[in-house]
């Protein structure tokens, strides 16, 4: 298997250790790979809730909006906010 050597900061090592001494991992290892997991489910999270929003615009029955009064009206909710 290949091995990949890693510098963390001072407080990363320190919350590493620390899941390794509480017993929440067996081995810094693991610490890194329950970390990539999580973040791989996140990831996937916000790409169903991505699609999900987009399914929902795609099949709103209203009708669409031209695509220059959509510009123009964010460019007078930005004009508004700048005042």
């Amino acid at each position: 298997m290949p091995t990949k050597e890693l510098t963390l900061p001072p407080d990363l090592i320190a919350k590493l250790d620390e899941r390794v001494a509480s017993g929440a991992a067996a081995s810094a290892v693991d610490v890194v790979r329950d970390g990539l997991a999580a973040l791989e489910l996140e990831d996937a999270r916000k790409l169903d809730a991505l699609r999900a929003k987009i399914a929902r615009s795609m099949n709103d029955p209203r009708p669409s909006i031209p695509a220059d009064q959509v510009f123009d009206n964010i460019e007078k909710l930005l004009a508004s906010l700048k005042r």
